[in-house]
């Protein structure tokens, strides 16, 4: 049951007075005073949007004042992200970050419209497995890697593979998956996640490698068959599923990941008292097992950590990027 404002802020106050949480000890009792708003650089609905959500509700209860949280997708996250960067710096406006608009995005784009010292990094949130599915009803007999790539060799032109759009984690994985086994295949890049699930179903593409969370309601409803994981260690959110390390592509492992971001000049005390929060919501028993259940690890940072691994993130995929060649105008 969703709680009062008034009901969050008693909650907040009592964290503090009590001293039980990790949260309330730190900093002082002026911040938060009112509700904050969380951009979302992405459609509501979508496997971003709640991600963002699953962290957002109960970080709302640990902060105790209530988090509003506002929807502005456009240019592959760009609208919402320059919004944030430009919004007021005084610790009510935050951003939802994530590998594609914090890293991705300034090697395919021209310009993302906001300079990247405009935000700094608060914390992590999680990162972030990918899988590769094929649709059960129109892919017979594919029941693994090594099928997909025997059924590859059978046939009469390269196997298609779809994607989010161009330089998105599902573009970028699959072109890591066609240069490591050196199948011919053809992507087919979509505009968003949500088009190119339905054509695979629709048997118009052959298989996507996609952030978990876009895929799982659809694997669980047999509508897709999951292969491969990207993780380095098997999912816990879907049992008995290799990794595509495991089945014979020897060290590959990608993973998306997200987090909090706030204006370059928001004060460093909300800014760590805003990180302890979102340890302390992370270790929630419920936060925790909600998130892994889309195929998202809780994976924590301090804002010093995270700032310096979103620079070596920049560097790593914009180099991916780059090499592939993705743009967009």
């Amino acid at each position: 049951m969703r709680q009062t404002k008034a009901t969050m802020l008693a909650v907040g106050i009592t964290a503090i007075l009590t001293g039980t949480s990790a949260f309330g000890a730190q900093g002082d009792a002026t911040w938060p005073n009112r509700a904050m708003t969380l951009i979302v650089p992405f459609a509501a609905g979508g496997g971003g949007d709640t991600l963002a959500r699953l962290v957002a509700d109960p970080l709302a209860k640990t902060v105790g004042q209530s988090i509003v949280v506002e929807n502005h997708p456009g240019a592959g996250g760009n609208i919402g992200s320059a919004a944030a960067a430009r919004a007021k710096a005084d610790g009510y406006t935050f951003l939802y970050g994530t590998n594609g608009t914090q890293a991705i995005n300034h090697a395919l784009y021209k310009s993302v419209g906001y300079k990247p010292d405009q935000l700094k990094a608060v914390g992590r949130f999680s990162t972030i497995e990918l899988t590769l599915v094929v649709a059960r009803d129109n892919v017979k007999g594919i029941d693994s890697i090594a099928d997909l790539r025997k059924y590859s060799k059978g046939a009469d032109k390269p196997l298609t593979c779809g994607s989010a759009g161009n330089g998105t984690s599902s573009h970028l994985a699959c072109e890591m998956f066609k240069k490591q086994t050196g199948m011919p295949v053809t992507h087919v890049p979509y505009k968003g996640n949500a088009a190119a699930v339905t054509d695979i179903i629709g048997g118009r593409i052959d298989f996507i490698i996609d952030v978990t969370p876009n895929v799982i309601s659809q694997i669980k409803a047999g509508r897709l068959q999951a292969l491969a994981v990207t993780s380095k260690t098997p999912s816990p959110s879907l049992p008995g599923v290799p990794t595509l390390d495991a089945s014979g592509l020897k060290g590959f492992e990608f993973y998306a990941w997200d987090g909090l971001y706030a204006p370059a000049d928001t004060p460093p005390a909300v800014i760590n008292k805003m990180n302890a929060a979102i340890d302390e919501t992370l270790k929630l028993k419920e936060t925790d097992q909600r998130l892994r259940d889309r195929g998202a690890v809780p994976s924590p940072m301090t804002p010093e950590q995270f700032q310096t691994f979103t620079e070596e993130e920049k560097q790593r995929l914009g180099a991916i990027v780059r090499d592939i060649g993705a743009t967009v105008d």
